[in-house]
């Protein structure tokens, strides 16, 4: 569904276009310097800027909607601690073009789907809408705060609530800060949340029927569990206009969001005056392995290769590396490993201990080069048995058969 698209995505930007497109607490987090030729340049602190600069250079070539994903290093200067790193990947994933709930909901059930095929077992990704928090501030007569008043509450689930109202006082004095806290406090579930953020922002809106056509796609699909609808969540960055998430991991909440973004009005208004609408999600992977690691979800396994082929002799390489690569050309990931003829048995533990399943070995050293007249011993390693006299053909066949 969502394409690989090769984008020049240089680790350096001018200063000027990162901070254009970040703001909040990332804008005290990015890399910056001036370089040799007197450049206000800084280290790219995401991957929205390379993607707002493909789109807007290949707006007259592209189909929208265009769907792409990218993974690359990025970095901030974070406080490193598990899984929060200055220097780490990030997986993003995203539609342009298309300003509809059905493409916001796609983007929700990717990063359901994507992090539960990783193995993250159950996840809640909490979702709010700007737009409506938007609406609630012009109800109070604060909208002209909203920046720092966006970038407070992002902090709520760090700092606790007393120091948030605090922080919120200093800016909008008591009462609208108090205010602002009954808004971004969760009553009940879904619909009792909704109905209470509808009320406080003045009824009705394009906002709130696109979280209930939202909340009803989900129950339609059966996923309802895996939503939260949470005034909280804001996201610090200053480009979101639509909805909003954070996803964390239903076993290990405490390490933070290990996927987020939202929808964002002008993608690429930095580089064209047409307005790009656009959805997206970033997994933070480094952020993902840790939890994974912690909860002991990761296999322990030094190659992700699937098979093992033993080079009885070192001078026969060429015709072991052919047949691995009859073995790769068939969507069967295998390397070769040198073994002796005599010990058999150690190379079966090596290739097991790799984390491979199989292991195979020729019982034709004289065939020569025609690898229609090669025989191997196959081993499955899972189920410790052996068989004999197979051709590569067969060999290949028979690991197909057991993946399906």
């Amino acid at each position: 569904l969502y394409g690989y698209v090769p984008i020049d995505t240089p680790a350096l930007e001018y200063a000027e276009i990162l901070l254009g497109k970040g703001g909040g607490e990332t804008e005290k987090q990015v890399y910056r310097f001036t370089d040799a030729g007197g450049r206000d340049i800084a280290l790219r602190f995401d991957l929205t800027v390379p993607l707002a600069r493909f789109t807007a250079a290949n707006l007259s070539r592209l189909t929208l909607p265009f769907k792409r994903y990218h993974i690359a290093k990025v970095w901030r200067g974070e406080n490193t601690q598990r899984g929060r790193y200055r220097e780490f990947m990030q997986c993003d994933c995203d539609t342009i073009g298309d300003d509809s709930d059905l493409s916001d909901f796609e983007i929700l059930c990717m990063m359901r789907d994507a992090l539960g095929a990783a193995g993250a077992g159950a996840v809640v990704i909490h979702i709010n809408h700007r737009g409506l928090f938007n609406r609630f501030l012009d109800s109070i007569g604060e909208r002209e705060k909203s920046v720092a008043i966006l970038r407070t509450v992002d902090k709520l689930a760090k700092i606790g609530r007393d120091e948030t109202l605090a922080l919120l006082a200093a800016i909008c004095g008591d009462k609208n800060a108090a205010e602002i806290v009954n808004f971004v406090t969760t009553e009940g579930g879904w619909d009792e949340t909704l109905e209470k953020l509808t009320g406080v922002s003045g009824g009705g809106s394009p906002e709130t029927e696109r979280l209930h056509a939202i909340r009803r796609f989900m129950l339609d699909a059966g996923i309802a569990d895996s939503f939260k609808l949470d005034p909280s969540i804001t996201r610090g960055l200053d480009y979101y206009t639509g909805i909003v998430y954070e996803t964390f991991l239903t076993e290990m909440p405490e390490i933070g969001s290990v996927c987020s973004g939202g929808r964002y009005g002008d993608l690429a208004g930095l580089y064209t005056k047409e307005k790009l609408s656009g959805a997206g999600a970033s997994i933070g992977l480094d952020r993902l392995i840790a939890a994974l690691a912690a909860l002991g979800k990761l296999p322990a396994r030094s190659t992700y290769a699937a098979a093992a082929i033993a080079a009885l002799d070192a001078g026969q390489a060429g015709l072991y590396q052919k047949a691995a690569g009859e073995l790769r050309g068939a969507g069967i990931a295998c390397e070769v490993l040198g073994a002796d003829a005599k010990k058999l048995t150690a190379f079966f533990i090596n290739a097991e201990k790799r984390g491979l399943r199989y292991a195979l070995f020729r019982t034709d050293e004289a065939a020569g080069a025609d690898m229609g007249q090669w025989r191997f011993t196959l081993r499955n390693l899972a189920a410790r048995n052996n068989t004999e006299s197979l051709s590569l053909h067969d060999v290949i066949k028979y690991i197909q058969d057991e993946r399906l």
